[in-house]
């Protein structure tokens, strides 16, 4: 594992939460939205709101589910999946990859790069502000 450049925000990526994390946080690799831009100066860093196939009990207004619209490696399958936005944090470029799909006609290995739609990252932002206690921002998405 491990990006060496900040990942387009919206990109669903894999992370592994298994190093220097401990229950009740992330422990282990998951699947999650990129929600950050590249900030100058904050190189090596993304912050990322992991994604779970468990559907939280009692749902919460920072959760909500995701239906990702593009290929995903058979690893991961099809599944609905929920964003865990009181979850969100960052997270070195090291402990993130892209999602591998197969490889070319070449062998080269192919990734999924496309990002979530608009509408679907808005909703992704909205369950985070409600996670950091900031829902009265959620008017401005």
């Amino acid at each position: 594992m491990g990006l060496r450049y900040h990942p387009t925000q919206g990109t669903v990526v894999c992370v592994d939460f298994d190093k220097g994390f401990v229950p009740p946080e992330m422990i282990k690799p998951r699947l999650a939205v990129v929600v950050s831009k590249a900030i100058k100066n904050r190189h090596g860093l993304c912050t990322v709101v992991p994604l779970s196939t468990t559907a939280p009990e009692p749902a919460m207004p920072y959760h909500c589910t995701l239906d990702i619209p593009f290929a995903l490696p058979p690893r991961w399958g099809k599944i609905t999946r929920w964003v865990k936005g009181d979850m969100v944090c960052s997270v070195s470029w090291q402990r993130t990859d892209l999602l591998r799909l197969g490889k070319d006609r070449n062998g080269r290995r192919v990734y999924q790069m496309e990002t979530l739609p608009e509408a679907e990252l808005a909703r992704v932002m909205s369950c985070v502000l409600h996670g950091l206690g900031l829902s009265v921002l959620t008017k401005h998405l």
